[in-house]
């Protein structure tokens, strides 16, 4: 008989800590683009080259944090993470200009990458296998409260900052920081001592060994290149670029939008949209999980896809006081397609997981390009046109469960009672 492994609590807290803290850091680009727009007379497309830096070093290193982490293992790689992180996010604290925005964006986005890779093994041994499944639903919702929570801490800071007869430690030390004219900046100082913080607790930290298990390994080049000529694994990969390029091109432009067609504050209406975006996101994961135990992963993900595209026709084209709604509601509809989208991706192998997911994480360079991609066409034809992209998103996303064939079914409850009838009809023979 063996015994359960004992679970490190200290540790789980820190892992469920890093992933506020990526979450923070990735996902408050959308409330700041109409500010960094103003402050530096940008164009939509160069806007658009923001998030691109940004997420296409997160899809680059993917693979490569794998192989770091493999290497010098999970503390050592979270150390670096949170380094790269804190020059990029202290070199334009230092140097607010448009081409220091996109060089620090791309160093916290190689860092966030190393991160993301080097937790979840961590958190499944730190926290007991058989605890792993809960603490991942948790470690997601600790993840959408921290997105929820980041565009308000800017609307807090940029409506604040400015009015002098407001006092606090906060206020006041960021007031000595920041250029009067760029409020938005003191997020840079906040992610600066944020950064700080992690790399003093985790120098501090004792980490356990970390055993991979055999769907947790990079694998090799060689292998990359055998899975990267498989139909199905392209298929799939486009599907995850199709999901992050919708959920960043959703999040990064629901502000600007707000504001180029309905004259809605992006500093407070703006920011509230995209902080419910991220909320009802979580929410929607709750729901998710549910839905899954009673019907197939399928037609959720086809279910959901209609509801999106519905919700974007009514954000593009409705009044001011549905646009506002429709926009965040998006985020309850996207909720449940990555796991979705995932999951039918890696029940469609039969081995290599570990390096199918690899090759999958490097899909979130759809969260570089599709932005970009909203950001030209709105200089050439308007921002709500080139909003239309997400529609040619969401319609793959749509058809992969119209054309997914898994080796395995998510187990419905259903599924469940079948197979036990079956068993008692089986012992009665």
């Amino acid at each position: 008989m063996t015994r359960t492994a004992r679970r490190n609590y200290y540790l789980v807290f820190l892992i469920f800590l890093t992933f506020f803290v990526i979450s923070f850091l990735t996902n408050i680009m959308g409330p700041l683009i109409p500010d960094i727009i103003q402050s530096f007379n940008l164009s939509l497309a160069l806007a658009g080259f923001l998030p691109f830096s940004f997420f296409i070093a997160y899809g680059v290193m993917s693979i490569p944090a794998g192989f770091l982490v493999e290497k010098y293992r999970e503390k050592a790689a979270m150390l670096l993470a949170f380094t790269v992180a804190f020059s990029g996010a202290l070199l334009f604290a230092l140097i607010p200009n448009y081409l220091v925005a996109t060089l620090s964006l791309f160093l916290i986005g190689l860092g966030m990458a190393i991160l993301q890779v080097a937790i979840n093994p961590l958190l499944r041994v730190s926290g007991g296998e058989e605890h792993f499944a809960f603490n991942s639903v948790m470690a997601q919702l600790i993840f959408g409260g921290a997105s929820f929570l980041s565009p308000r801490l800017y609307s807090y800071l940029v409506t604040n900052l400015p009015v002098q007869d407001k006092h606090n430690l906060l206020l006041d030390s960021l007031r000595q920081l920041v250029p009067g004219n760029l409020p938005w900046v003191s997020l840079y100082w906040v992610f600066t001592l944020t950064t700080v913080l992690m790399l003093m607790v985790i120098g501090l930290s004792r980490f356990p060994r970390v055993e991979l298990k055999e769907e947790e390994k990079v694998g090799t080049w060689g292998l990359y290149k055998i899975l990267f000529r498989k139909k199905i694994v392209l298929l799939y990969f486009l599907g995850i670029m199709a999901y992050v390029g919708t959920e960043q091109g959703v999040a990064n432009w629901i502000s600007q939008f707000l504001k180029t067609y309905h004259g809605l504050d992006p500093q407070t209406v703006g920011a509230r949209a995209v902080s419910y975006f991220w909320g009802l996101m979580t929410v929607g994961c709750l729901l998710g999980l549910l839905l899954l135990k009673l019907v197939d992963s399928r037609k959720v993900l086809v279910a959901f896809s209609l509801a999106a595209l519905i919700l974007l026709t009514l954000a593009l084209f409705g009044p001011a006081q549905v646009a506002r709604w429709a926009f965040p509601l998006m985020g309850f509809a996207a909720s449940v397609m990555w796991s979705i989208i995932f999951s039918l991706a890696l029940n469609s192998v039969e081995a290599y997981h570990g390096a199918f997911s690899g090759i999958l994480c490097t899909g979130i360079i759809g969260g570089a390009l599709v932005p970009l991609l909203i950001g030209w066409l709105g200089d050439l034809v308007g921002l709500r046109q080139g909003m239309f992209v997400i529609y040619f998103t969401l319609g793959y996303i749509l058809s992969i469960g119209l054309w997914a064939r898994p080796l395995i079914s998510n187990e419905t409850i259903q599924m469940r009672k079948n197979k036990k009838k079956a068993a008692e009809a089986a012992g009665l023979c």
